[in-house]
């Protein structure tokens, strides 16, 4: 029988739960994260735009979380990761969301920047796991310590994490984590082991396994390929999907200082990343360059929160 750690809440006495490690009491005060110790929440709602194996039918059963451990200077999702803007919640409160979603038909639960609520989210799906007949699906900034993935043993179905960078350079300008590359891919090592081979359901929803994302950017289409090679080098086809993002978007919050980032990815950089993927023999998915809009963004409105 294996056992895990479940981590409590008195973690957010002293704050551990990403690779900050910023031992903050959110209970006195916000964390690197933005947050406090109490959930907060933008919008729970059926999220028809991700992977079509994730939204199939009518939709993931999406909960955008308030609040991320990396901040991205570029975040589509600014005024929440980077604003804060959500209302709270109880994890009792957390539950009957859950079950809300998966009474409008929801394909799945998909969790969006969960790590900094953890705990919370655990009590949550503690209450109504034994209700609950759709997958849990985690969406991260792949940005974990291992020991929080291997906390979730038991309570996640599908890991949808991203891989942003693997330059520390890169990741140190955009998103002040120079060691990103060396959590995020020990972190996507333990949820690949413990997600296990991808099944799907007889829709064509998956049930089972991770779809490893990355988003390329403006001027880093080599540090994209190198991303590829070492999905190629570290995973297989049987446990693993690949999606390359092509929405990058140059949004108006953007600082001044980073000029390079104030334009759309090229079709040349685009193209030649998902070439070197397909020469690696990767599966998975390529979006059309119309995904880079602004009108792909989710209207933050706390629909299904309040």
């Amino acid at each position: 029988m294996k056992l895990q750690k479940k981590i409590s809440r008195e973690i957010y006495n002293q704050c551990e739960l990403c690779p900050r490690r910023c031992g903050i009491d959110r209970t006195k005060q916000h964390g690197f994260c933005g947050m406090g110790a109490l959930i907060t929440a933008a919008k729970a709602d059926l999220h028809k735009w991700e992977e079509p194996c994730i939204s199939y039918k009518n939709g993931a059963g999406t909960v955008f979380f308030s609040g991320c451990g990396l901040h991205c200077v570029f975040c589509q999702n600014n005024v929440i990761s980077n604003e804060n803007y959500g209302a709270s919640l109880t994890n009792e409160k957390l539950a009957d969301v859950f079950l809300a979603l998966q009474n409008r038909g929801a394909d799945n639960i998909e969790l969006v920047t969960p790590t900094h609520f953890i705990p919370d989210i655990i009590e949550a799906l503690d209450k109504v796991k034994h209700r609950l007949t759709i997958p849990i699906v985690y969406n991260s900034g792949g940005y974990e310590l291992k020991e929080t993935i291997d906390s979730l043993d038991g309570y996640i179905d599908v890991y949808l994490p991203d891989l942003k960078y693997y330059s520390s350079e890169i990741s140190a300008r955009y998103s002040s984590a120079p060691d990103y590359f060396r959590y995020a891919s020990e972190a996507i090592i333990a949820m690949t082991e413990q997600a296990g081979e991808l099944k799907w359901n007889s829709d064509g929803g998956l049930i089972k396994g991770t779809i490893i994302r990355h988003l390329v950017l403006p001027s880093c289409r080599h540090d994209s390929i190198r991303i590829m090679e070492w999905i190629a080098e570290n995973t297989t086809t049987d446990e693993v999907l690949v999606s390359i993002m092509n929405q990058y978007t140059p949004f108006d919050h953007i600082p001044e200082e980073y000029p390079e980032l104030r334009r759309r990815v090229t079709k040349m950089e685009y193209n030649s990343v998902v070439k070197r993927a397909a020469e690696l023999g990767l599966n998975g998915f390529t979006q059309e360059k119309s995904s880079a809009s602004e009108k792909y963004v989710p209207d933050f409105d706390l629909k299904g929160i309040e």
